[in-house]
């Protein structure tokens, strides 16, 4: 397969760990432009024995780490408890656990792009998935009209610590669960069996308050087209709980180091 169609296969997947990772579109598809405008500076970069993905996956993590900021924590917020714990996380634990947990690379692939050594990477893994997934307690709302899934869902949440706040099947019950009380976070199937859009839903809900969210579907590449709106924080089906945990921790934890900067600017 030529170079240029094994990036073009990978690419729509580099996008959603590029998101997830710096925690906006707008960053993370920067990320990956300045990852292909290397790839066309020097086509040899994506020679590697393990493949062109693990190839695409390490220009992408050098140039990430050659920014000094992504080397360093984030400022915490002591009015905020959870801040203080999650802001001790690193980004390279963050990688280490989203490459494993959401693009599924092996424990060897995923230490090739991070370029450290497999004990290494476990005790990363550990460290990013232990804090985030446990620091940040919120009511999540479930857009999931397939009852198994959504039970899924909902054990997961659970088992997170983060309250569900009811599962909605329909685009009118999604509206109708919110009126008396706000999600932390919602997770939203894109196509309902009623016709109705997970997608139209989460876009009405958002005219009256702002909030995470995580869509799920079956075909995630469909909706990473470049073109705007598309979601930025997208699952596909089907889904490893380690997927939700990791997505879900960084959704949370982006959120609010957002707001917390626009209270900063307000003041």
């Amino acid at each position: 397969m030529p170079k240029s169609e094994a990036v073009a296969q990978h690419l729509p997947f580099l996008r959603r760990y590029a998101r997830a990772l710096t925690g906006s579109q707008s960053s993370g598809d920067a990320y990956v432009a300045a990852t292909l405008e290397a790839l066309i500076q020097d086509p040899s970069v994506m020679t590697d024995k393990r493949g062109p993905r693990v190839a695409l996956y390490r220009v992408f993590t050098k140039i990430w780490n050659s920014i000094p900021l992504n080397g360093n924590s984030i400022p915490a917020d002591k009015s905020l408890p959870a801040e203080q714990k999650l802001a001790s996380i690193t980004p390279q634990p963050r990688q280490a656990f989203l490459l494993v947990a959401l693009e599924g690379f092996s424990e060897e692939d995923a230490a090739a792009i991070l370029d450290v050594d497999i004990p290494t990477l476990r005790a990363l893994v550990e460290e990013s998935g232990r804090e985030l997934a446990s620091e940040i307690a919120t009511d999540v709302l479930i857009i999931e009209d397939e009852t198994f899934i959504a039970m899924d869902l909902e054990t997961l949440v659970e088992s997170l610590g983060h309250r569900v706040l009811g599962v909605a099947r329909t685009h009118s019950e999604a509206l109708a669960l919110t009126k008396t009380k706000q999600p932390g976070l919602i997770l939203a199937d894109i196509q309902l069996a009623d016709g109705s859009s997970g997608l139209d839903a989460v876009n009405d809900l958002l005219r009256s308050f702002e909030v995470p969210v995580i869509f799920i579907t079956a075909y995630p590449e469909r909706f990473l087209t470049g073109e705007r709106p598309e979601p930025a924080f997208l699952l596909a089906k089907p889904f490893q709980p380690a997927m939700v945990s990791a997505i879900a921790s960084q959704a949370l934890f982006f959120s609010r180091n957002a707001k917390r900067r626009e209270r900063r600017a307000i003041a």
